[in-house]
């Protein structure tokens, strides 16, 4: 048994080893060819076109237009698949320290949060470092504005303060919440994101201010000064609205029922150009696409990139794609998301069983080209985790991304963060894999 699952493994390699030739044509297309620059310059003329991309704005419509005419002119097949997402309105907002001393400070609501009065808050500061040290000074927070000063340890840790120090500060009676941006880097910059209010607690306002701003006021505190805040948010929730996912293929000739899926989410929040987050995925997962075609392959199985709507929010837009096609589960053969940003690439991280994890080891070795061949643990996304809980096979892109909180979710998440090798590379990595394991002979193995 064993020698015959030996010769089951080392046929499987030699199997997905002959694709080198193919794999080398994808990698000198899309980083030394014609293709060289091509999904920056896609994404430059996307972003400077329509700007940020907010759940339930204008700007998001005709970024889902310009996208599905794009894809159409580049010969793919595109269909569009309505979804109904969440229209959050930031409104009008400033914030200003009216004590100790007098100072304007830089802030963003966050999503989902309700405004103040139109004539604003002004109350009185209680500056904390934790949910701990709320608790511990629960009496003191009755009618304050609760103003977090979490360190930031990791975006996976520090974000629950962003998304819970609402409820958590209401329920001892504060008026509002300012929370240190969810970030290692700033330079005066805050930072956005969704919020979720818990049940049965009350809704009170809530936005981010700079890790500046936060440390001050910190400081202050530690004086045993008064700090007085006087925030106005315009912010107001409105009933859901229509969209779309955005679908492309490129059908497979012997199994078009059998899927690959590509992705990356077409809205961003309504700060910066939303290029980093997650413009850039949403790019090389059309890239990959136009690679294949322009070197005329076709895979055995359908290769489909999907542009989400309404990441942000939580996947909203990638759920309800789920809840309609899960029926096929067993057809969708691996599901793959880019939205860490599309700096320079590592490897490839991945999800699925252990005879699929050897095969995928075999298919990032040829990636050797742009030195990438590491496959590693754990595949992530949030519009594609609902299909990796179900079990089906999922990878992610993995890139040097120590830069990417420094811009996420800010007015500096530009053009200006992106490169374009990068991005040829991450393309290149990004086609070799989907076209490989589309055009195995079989499917990765549950």
């Amino acid at each position: 048994d064993a020698c015959l699952l030996f010769m089951c493994v080392r046929f499987k390699e030699d199997l997905v080893a002959g694709y080198a030739d193919v794999a080398k044509q994808i990698i000198d297309l899309a980083v030394f060819g014609a293709a060289q620059n091509r999904s920056y310059r896609r994404l430059a003329d996307f972003t400077d076109t329509i700007g940020n991309r907010v759940s339930g704005s204008n700007n998001l419509e005709m970024a889902i237009k310009y996208m599905y005419n794009a894809m159409v002119q580049d010969g793919l097949d595109v269909h569009l698949e309505p979804a109904k997402i969440p229209h959050w309105v930031r409104g009008k907002e400033s914030a200003e320290m009216t004590a100790p001393r007098a100072k304007t400070l830089a802030i963003l609501g966050l999503g989902s949060s309700v405004g103040t009065p139109p004539e604003g808050i002004e109350a009185e500061v209680l500056v904390v470092q934790s949910f701990e040290e709320l608790k511990h000074r629960a009496s003191e927070a009755a009618g304050k504005i609760v103003v977090f000063n979490q360190p930031y340890v990791s975006y996976g840790e520090t974000v629950a303060y962003r998304g819970y120090g609402a409820s958590e500060a209401a329920k001892v009676g504060a008026v509002a919440t300012l929370i240190r941006s969810v970030t290692p880097f700033s330079i005066n910059s805050p930072h956005t994101g969704w919020q979720d209010y818990q049940d049965g607690v009350k809704r009170i306002p809530t936005a981010c201010i700079t890790v500046e701003d936060a440390e001050l006021m910190w400081r202050m505190a530690q004086r045993g000064q008064k700090i007085v805040v006087r925030l106005t948010m315009g912010a107001k929730t409105l009933p859901d609205a229509d969209s779309f996912n955005t679908v492309a293929e490129i059908k497979g000739w012997q199994h078009p029922e059998q899927v690959v899926l590509l992705s990356g989410h077409l809205d961003s929040w309504d700060v910066g150009q939303g290029a980093m987050d997650d413009g850039g995925g949403a790019m090389i997962s059309w890239e990959a696409l136009s690679l294949i075609k322009d070197l005329g392959l076709r895979p055995r199985r359908t290769l489909r990139t999907v542009l989400w709507t309404a990441e942000e929010q939580g996947g909203v837009g990638a759920q309800q794609y789920f809840n309609l096609h899960k029926v096929n589960m067993s057809n969708f053969d691996l599901v793959m998301e880019s939205d860490l940003g599309t700096f320079t690439p590592i490897g490839l991280q991945f999800t699925g069983s252990d005879a699929a994890q050897k095969v995928m080891e075999e298919v990032v070795k040829l990636l050797a080209p742009i030195n990438t061949t590491k496959l590693e643990a754990h595949g992530e996304g949030t519009d594609i985790s609902p299909w990796m809980q179900a079990g089906v096979p999922g990878a992610s892109l993995h890139v040097a991304d120590s830069r990417y909180f420094w811009f996420h979710h800010s007015e500096g998440d530009t053009m200006s963060v992106q490169d374009p090798r990068d991005m040829d590379l991450c393309s290149a990595l990004w086609a070799v894999v989907a076209y490989v394991v589309a055009d195995l002979q079989e499917m990765l193995p549950r």
